[in-house]
């Protein structure tokens, strides 16, 4: 994964050191004449197109009472402050852990909001609002108590024994959220009911039609609180059943405010589309959006909002893949191919304080977070927020590999990346491959920026905001000390930018094998 970044590559380079950064001037000829140079012109006056930051704004989580945590709540800051971090996506609000739900002796149920109104205080102070997964079901409510999910905490995925009681339950929750937070606060939020019913998250039989049965109770007493309130679903996985949902939803004259499903970049082919074919895992994501896009297209809601809440590029703990530098060039071109398709999507996750496998047993295992445990940033969260740099206007460019966006003060950001497969692809860390990947050699020329414009370069790369070199060097210790966790948190910082000038209007860059680069360009 060795990724050597190179700027000013031709012989009429002029490189100075000052203040740590990297100044350049590009010889521009010389390099858009060389074999192998990929050329992108953005004309002067380029048309463009919205640009939502719709990757950016929802993350999922661990489950709802890892909320009430400091570490959880550190990463949320830490997140949030180089993100336009808006909500936050969990599990199991109505666990028995919660302490939400009881029943007595004689089967009435009574109510207790005291850590539902500790989680939800806690996002709401830190900027973040909830979008709510209404799951799982509570052990005095299920039909089922033998029905529960494989996670270490062990949800219960059966229906509920009574759906008089359901509605009870959803219609107290959500009329006290409305009591302590106000209905322009919570009509702000998002409801989506249950999680995965199509797999084994959801206990009915057949899956299909009890899952109808819940949605069609949850939303009618979601709306009858209020019908400002927000409600959706199916929430599956492998972009299942929306097109059926909506049909379902118009026939039987229940409300859906959104649709939301799951994908993953290793799900299969025959999982999510029923055909044999190779998906490859830079292509399944956005193909998935696409069929989903399609479906809603078609439906009888055509213009009916489409959220992904839960997406990442593997649902298995790789350490090559989450932990590593392959995440900022697989999100980067995630985010080109998307665009256009869908209103947001839900990285799942922004922070290792997660417990579905049980406690974290190494900081770097594969999780699926931007963060891993102790607070030390993952080169994904760095990616992150490089893309957060991204303008809100995107202009056209004939690459797969860059984005090219205007900001609203006039600047042009542009995203360069270099995708190859992941090292190892496996539960465990193989390192970096033997044999150097080529690297991706970009010639940008700027007609609207002034010849010798200056810029500002950003990389994530081996050598630059990639704690793994540094865990790598310390032997990976299974539980680092106190002091190697500082080195590592000074490791996982991303570096200041280079500063670089343009010769001609044009800059040339190399991007190496899974790197992802980021440039700005002052508006003239």
């Amino acid at each position: 994964m060795k990724f050597l970044f190179h700027i000013g590559v031709t012989r009429s380079a002029v490189l100075c050191c000052a203040a740590g950064l990297l100044c350049c001037r590009v010889g521009a000829a010389a390099a858009q004449s060389a074999p192998g140079v990929e050329p992108i012109t953005v004309p002067a006056a380029a048309p463009d197109v919205p640009m939502p930051h719709f990757w950016e704004q929802l993350f999922g989580s661990g489950r709802a009472i890892l909320s009430l945590r400091a570490a959880y709540r550190d990463d949320l800051a830490a997140v949030k402050a180089v993100t336009d971090f808006r909500y936050v996506r969990f599990h199991n609000i109505f666990h028995d852990e919660v302490g939400l739900y009881h029943v007595d002796a004689h089967g009435r149920p009574s109510y207790n909001f005291s850590y539902v109104d500790q989680i939800y205080d806690g996002l709401l102070d830190n900027g973040i609002r909830p979008f709510v997964e209404l799951s799982f079901m509570p052990s005095g409510l299920t039909s089922n108590r033998s029905s529960v999910v494989p996670f270490w905490y062990r949800p219960n995925s059966a229906p509920p024994k009574s759906y008089v009681l359901w509605d009870s339950l959803v219609r107290q929750f959500a009329a006290h959220l409305v009591a302590r937070y106000g209905i322009d606060e919570v009509s702000a939020w998002y409801f989506e009911v249950w999680n995965e019913p199509n797999i084994v998250f959801w206990g009915g039989k057949p899956k299909r039609r009890t899952y109808y049965e819940l949605y069609d109770h949850t939303a009618r007493a979601i709306k009858s609180v209020s019908p400002r309130l927000r409600v959706g679903g199916p929430a599956t996985a492998q972009a299942a059943w929306v097109g059926d949902f909506l049909r379902h939803a118009r026939e039987a004259r229940i409300p859906v405010d959104f649709v939301s499903s799951h994908v993953y970049g290793n799900d299969s082919a025959a999982n999510v589309f029923g055909t044999h074919e190779h998906i490859p895992r830079d292509r399944m994501v956005c193909r998935a959006v696409r069929k989903v896009h399609e479906e809603i297209a078609r439906s009888p809601t055509p213009g009916i909002p489409f959220i992904l809440s839960e997406f990442n590029a593997s649902y298995r703990n790789e350490p090559d893949v989450t932990d590593s530098i392959y995440m900022g060039a697989w999100m980067a071109d995630t985010i080109r191919q998307c665009a256009g398709m869908v209103d947001l999507m839900s990285y799942w996750s922004f922070s290792d304080v997660f417990e579905e496998q049980g406690v974290v047993t190494t900081p770097f295992y594969g999780g699926f977070g931007l963060i891993a445990e102790r607070g030390i940033a993952k080169p994904a969260y760095n990616a992150f927020a490089l893309l957060h740099k991204l303008g809100t206007r995107r202009v056209a460019v004939d690459s797969d590999s860059a984005l090219v966006t205007r900001r609203d003060d006039g600047a042009l950001v542009i995203a360069l990346w270099n995708y190859a497969e992941p090292d190892g692809a496996g539960d465990r860390y193989t390192g970096p491959p033997a044999v150097p990947r080529p690297a991706k050699r970009f010639m940008i020329r700027l007609e609207e920026a002034a010849p010798d414009a200056h810029a500002l370069l950003w990389s994530v790369d081996a050598d630059h905001g990639n704690v793994i070199k540094a865990f790598d060097a310390m032997g990976r210790p299974a539980f680092p000390s106190r002091e190697q966790i500082a080195q590592l948190k000074a490791a996982a910082q991303l570096p200041a930018p280079a500063q670089v000038s343009l010769e001609q209007g044009a800059i040339d860059v190399s991007v190496p094998s899974q790197g992802l680069a980021v440039i700005e360009v002052a508006a003239p």
